[in-house]
């Protein structure tokens, strides 16, 4: 495992399904040019084939993001991203790390108690516990946990430790004092994306 990440407080999420491909290019140079340094690529319904070439422009446009890569370590390899984010149907961690090296960040979710505890004793770089609020990206999401579910999984993990589902402008702040280091955030970024980062950078200052 690389050293522990110095996560920034803004974990920005791309999601591919919601977004047109031109619009996608557009989405993500409004995220870096309001200051996103850390973006996931995630894009449940397309091929690999189109998955990687989305992957490989977003690459030669965001030289200086921290990009990762959702569930495909082979991809993140394949693309040059800088880590891989893995679900719990996912590559198990060990496995991704034999892929992407001792470079690239691999982040693990989790959704309860158990699965940070196994999260921690893995070589993640990062634990992400959610959904923290009811959140509309995922068709059957897990159980709501609540800020208490973030207080519960500091206590359990000393990795950094990434909150997602739900996170807005409006309660970002909460979910940061509960232990978070970093808030994963989707869809309140779609409107006005360079100008949503630059309010929730400031609002976690």
């Amino acid at each position: 495992m690389s050293s522990a990440p110095q996560l920034p407080r803004l974990y920005a999420i791309i999601d591919a399904d919601t977004l047109a491909a031109g619009d996608l290019r557009g989405f993500a140079a409004e995220l870096v040019s309001g200051g996103a340094t850390l973006i996931q690529y995630r894009s449940k319904n397309a091929t690999s084939r189109e998955i990687l070439s989305t992957a490989r422009e977003l690459r030669r446009n965001a030289p200086r993001a921290r990009l990762i890569m959702n569930d495909r370590a082979d991809l993140c390899l394949a693309a040059g991203f800088d880590g891989v984010h893995l679900g719990q149907d996912d590559l198990s961690v060990a496995s991704a790390r034999t892929i992407v090296g001792p470079q690239c960040w691999i982040g693990a979710s989790a959704h309860n108690p158990e699965q940070v505890r196994e999260a921690d004793r893995s070589p993640a770089d990062y634990v992400a516990i959610g959904p923290v609020f009811r959140t509309g990206s995922k068709k059957n999401p897990d159980p709501v946990l609540g800020v208490e579910g973030v207080l519960a999984a500091r206590v359990l993990t000393r990795k950094p430790l990434v909150a997602i589902g739900g996170i807005t402008r409006a309660n970002c702040r909460d979910v940061i004092q509960a232990g978070a280091d970093s808030v994963a955030v989707i869809s309140d970024l779609a409107d006005s994306p360079r100008q949503s980062v630059k309010d929730f950078l400031r609002i976690l200052e």
